[in-house]
């Protein structure tokens, strides 16, 4: 009597057993393998959040075309969510009770911790309409926590 894997091919000795555990060169169906539907050179490849990634560095740089020497040391990030928390402090950007930004004033010293303002893919995308109502809400909630952090008007850096 013959085992089921070798009714269908599908032996150790077979060519399936020579590619290693977890590779297989077809599913069951008879199909191969399956790969990118968009070539990468194409804009459809990109995710949006290195969609999102993107326009960030285009507003820190625009920045620190002007303001070299004060964001010299100042870190940007980009988180998909805020922490849960149930307070936070003044140094979130809030729109109502959901936070878009963060700035974290670092510490001076033998230790030092450079500032750092994180923002928050998922509720500033949830607030835009469009690519380029995201790229204005982006370069405003930088402008404002760039602000915070070097103790001027918004106004004043944009």
């Amino acid at each position: 009597m013959t085992s089921p894997d070798q009714r269908h091919g599908g032996g150790l000795g077979g060519a399936a057993g020579n590619r290693g555990p977890g590779r297989r060169g077809r599913d069951r169906h008879g199909r191969g393998l399956r790969g990118r539907l968009v070539p990468s050179s194409a804009p459809l490849s990109r995710t949006r959040a290195e969609i999102f990634d993107d326009l960030v560095l285009d507003s820190v740089e625009l920045l620190e075309q002007r303001f070299s020497k004060e964001l010299a040391g100042v870190e940007f990030a980009v988180e998909d969510v805020p922490p849960d928390l149930n307070v936070y402090d003044s140094d979130v950007l809030e729109d109502g009770d959901v936070p878009l930004a963060r700035l974290l004033p670092g510490r001076p010293g033998r230790h030092s911790v450079p500032p750092r303002i994180v923002l928050y893919r998922r509720p500033l995308e949830f607030r835009a309409a469009d690519r380029d109502d995201l790229a204005d809400l982006v370069h405003d909630v930088i402008i404002e926590q760039v602000a915070n952090l070097l103790g001027v008007a918004p106004e004043d850096l944009d």
